[in-house]
């Protein structure tokens, strides 16, 4: 006979020391589930003392409800089982009664071993109530958030949608001011005239961006099977004019089919390549190379230029609503048009962000999922 490990001669004593610490619940029974082990966690969890349910049936710590689809199903269906172990989680839900009469969820591990010829079943029970109330809670904060950006969206659409008309009766009044009084009146008034009509053009250019930015939650169309390299085409079309002015080139890459709302990734590809082409460096003609990747289970979307850049510090900012790095004396525009290209990317279930070095370009990266989520909000 061949004499143990050394450290190994009080291994049950150390194993019950181990038992006895554990957090979780540990509980053995035998073939008539009359309880044989019931471990410092589990009187924590149940709120007996050992000595109160050793000897004791299994069912003190069911909950009435449940004792018999226990008895007919659960215990009997694992006896006969080939496997030896059932995993923690592998059931969706099992509750476990304490002393004072309370149910609890619970999550519970379990294991048959021989012992002198005779299966011994043991039982490792996680109380998971608390992480259950923070789930519930999440979950209620969730829908409460929805509701409150649906809300939200709505309200921009609606406010942004009902300042047009009266905007627009504004701009052109003071437009009609300036043409039709233009140099009659003093300098003084000249240059008012022209804040006015320069700040009804930039209201209107503002309200505009709102209405595409809440368009992208309230109005936005099913996700069809899509030809991505047409929808860049198309963005294209509608940039051909900076495109020509500002002297460069759109290099665009092999682009697969996805399943989009093709109208809203048209606008993520203008607003991406109409910013290249804006933030070009003086004397320097744009390059612009729109390419795609797969990678996993999405595809991976780049926008390259070789424009002015930032510091890398501010690569979250510029995704903020009205948020500008530049003022508009510099470049133009509302600090509006990553705002949509970000939210039109996470409803289509992917993300973006951006990679940039001052004077030596700036890469702006989206992925988009191979197979959409089904809930298109």
């Amino acid at each position: 006979m061949t004499s143990a490990p050394p450290g190994y001669t009080h291994l049950p004593a150390l194993l019950d020391g181990i038992v006895q610490l554990a957090a979780d619940g540990i509980i053995s029974v035998d073939t008539d589930e009359r309880i044989h082990l019931f471990n410092a966690g589990a009187e924590e969890i149940f709120g007996y003392a050992a000595a109160e349910v050793l000897g004791q049936r299994l069912e003190v710590l069911i909950p009435e409800r449940y004792r018999a689809e226990h008895h007919a199903e659960h215990l009997p269906h694992f006896a006969r089982a080939h496997e030896t172990s059932r995993r923690m989680g592998t059931r969706q839900e099992v509750f476990g009664r304490r002393k004072s009469g309370e149910e609890f969820p619970a999550e519970v591990a379990i294991s048959k071993v021989m012992v002198d010829g005779r299966p011994v079943y043991n039982a490792v029970v996680r109380d998971v109530t608390e992480r259950r109330r923070h789930e519930a809670e999440l979950r209620a904060r969730g829908a409460a958030l929805e509701r409150s950006n649906a809300e939200l969206e709505q309200f921009a659409y609606v406010a942004s949608h009902d300042l047009q008309e009266p905007l627009r009766m504004v701009a052109s009044y003071t437009q009609l001011l300036a043409r039709r009084y233009q140099g009659k009146l003093d300098a003084q008034a000249d240059k008012y005239i022209r804040f006015a009509v320069d700040g009804a053009q930039r209201m209107q250019g503002l309200i505009n961006d709102l209405l595409a930015l809440s368009r992208v939650g309230t109005q936005g169309k099913a996700f069809q099977s899509t030809d991505v390299g047409v929808v860049v085409q198309r963005a294209l079309r509608w940039l051909g004019r900076a495109v020509e002015e500002s002297g460069g080139t759109v290099d665009v890459g092999p682009m697969p089919l996805l399943v989009a709302d093709a109208g809203q990734l048209e606008q993520v590809f203008q607003n991406l390549i109409a910013n290249a082409l804006k933030f070009r460096r003086p004397d320097v003609p744009p390059r612009v190379a729109v390419t795609a990747e797969p990678s996993d289970d999405d595809w991976r979307f780049a926008v390259r230029d070789n424009g002015i850049g930032f510091e890398q510090q501010f690569a979250e900012q510029i995704f903020v609503v009205f948020q500008r790095l530049h003022t508009r004396a510099e470049y133009a525009g509302t600090g509006v048009g990553l705002a949509i290209c970000k939210k039109v990317v996470e409803r289509h279930g992917g993300r973006i962000w951006t990679e940039s070095v001052p004077n030596a370009g700036t890469t702006f990266f989206f992925t988009l999922p191979t197979h959409p989520p089904h809930h298109h909000p």
